[in-house]
């Protein structure tokens, strides 16, 4: 298996502690603090891990408390709140260091196949197989750039991703706050759909809050911008596969206050609307790369 979808796939892979308490692992990718997609992607593996029936995970409500260290691992601690006929509600906890750093509540729902279905159409955009990979970073511009940064842009992922309109994260142009991005993940993988949806929450923390900074010409990888998501929401439609194409279309109604909100809508390459996700953070520009570098004062 490719390294760095197995590294993910073990990532997600959580450690059983005690019936309703397991550990992660963290992993830095060149972020400046744990990846929110991270956490998002194990603490849906916790949840998923204490069903005692089968029910498929509908929705996901996530806040970010504080900044995670990747130097250590995170333990995630599943309140079992409630088992209904049709539903069934997870609390999950996460905690490093001796305090909670993320909470969320996941909802899941036995199948229900008689019930009234639309969706809205996914917008016409060129296929991912027509549209160019993004050329690497010139080894002379990623040698000007924080080390995090050059860990970010060097470092082979585990998803591909084709960017219906690209923008120079580096020298970012103002632009409307939309865009349409093509992911999918680098090799296949298992038809466990638990381990796709999992796959998918740590997906969707990409590229989602970014679209809140196109209409004023700042990017995450600038010294003196600090990011920092606040909230997550995902719900699930239908079914899907992360190892094939996924397109996430993606806008952002506003910004205000030093928050951004964006929302996206993820579907496959047929058409499907297969997921839906929201998210607000934490926008600041400030004095210099210093200040930028600190712990978000959302804590």
């Amino acid at each position: 298996m490719n390294p760095h979808v197995a590294e993910l796939v073990e990532l997600l892979t959580l450690e059983r502690l005690e019936n309703d308490l397991f550990r992660g692992q963290s992993r830095d990718i060149g972020t400046k603090y744990v990846f929110g997609g991270q956490v998002l992607g194990q603490a849906l593996s916790a949840a998923q891990a204490t069903l005692a029936q089968p029910r498929t995970a509908h929705s996901l409500h996530a806040y970010f408390l504080r900044a995670g260290d990747v130097d250590h691992p995170i333990v995630y601690e599943v309140d079992r709140t409630r088992e209904g006929g049709s539903f069934s509600v997870r609390r999950v906890t996460a905690i490093q260091h001796g305090r909670v750093i993320f909470f969320c509540a996941a909802s899941f729902q036995a199948v229900e196949e008689r019930a009234a279905t639309h969706q809205l159409s996914m917008p016409e955009v060129p296929a991912p197989e027509d549209i160019a990979a993004a050329p690497s970073v010139p080894d002379a511009v990623l040698a000007t750039l924080p080390t995090k940064v050059q860990r970010w842009l060097s470092r082979g992922g585990p998803f591909e991703f084709r960017h219906v309109y690209p923008r120079d994260e580096l020298d970012p142009p103002k632009r409307p706050p939309y865009q349409q991005v093509w992911f999918r993940l680098a090799e296949p993988v298992g038809d466990a759909p638990e381990l796709h949806r999992a796959l998918l929450a740590y997906a969707s923390d990409f590229h989602l809050l970014g679209t809140a900074t196109f209409p004023h010409g700042i990017s995450y990888y600038q010294p003196n911008v600090q990011m920092a998501s606040l909230d997550h929401a995902l719900w699930f439609h239908r079914p899907f596969r992360v190892d094939d194409w996924l397109l996430y279309s993606i806008d952002s109604p506003s910004a205000q206050d030093a928050r951004g909100l964006a929302r996206g809508m993820i579907y496959d390459r047929t058409g499907r609307l297969v997921a839906s996700t929201a998210q607000e953070g934490l926008i600041r520009v400030v004095r210099d790369a210093q200040a930028a570098a600190q712990v978000p004062s959302h804590e």
